[in-house]
């Protein structure tokens, strides 16, 4: 059983930043790729970002590039992701997940082939 524990949401106004940790108990982090996933309300769940096992290359949506950075501590089996230049349109809830594949070389982008996810915590940006 894995369990992704997610911290570090909350209020901030546009032009802010907030940073998310999600800490990993279960399985061999170092082993999997992580990513980040959010859904507003009324949308699906939609990719963020996300980072290879060994943390040499990192994904992001079109939406948040240049605004969002991922970053992992294997050592500390946590993932972290920091949020600048936060916009109103960036209010949801964010979703720490694990990939269901071991060792796998790249990040997927979708939903399904992630087995594990944190409860979410919210963020929300206010204008």
């Amino acid at each position: 059983q894995v369990q992704l524990v997610e911290s570090g949401g909350g209020l901030v106004q546009a032009g802010g930043s907030l940073r998310l940790s999600c800490a990993a108990s279960g399985r061999t982090f170092s082993s999997y790729a992580m990513a980040w996933f959010r859904q507003a309300p009324g949308k699906v769940r939609e990719f963020v970002t996300g980072i290879t096992r060994n943390g040499a290359t990192t994904y992001y949506a079109d939406s948040v590039k240049g605004r969002f950075t991922i970053s992992r501590d294997n050592a500390k089996n946590t993932v972290y992701l920091q949020m600048n230049s936060l916009k109103p349109e960036d209010t949801a809830v964010y979703y720490c997940a694990a990939d269901r594949r071991p060792w796998r070389a790249v990040v997927d982008r979708t939903v399904a082939e992630y087995d594990y996810w944190g409860q979410g915590t919210q963020v929300t940006v206010s204008s």
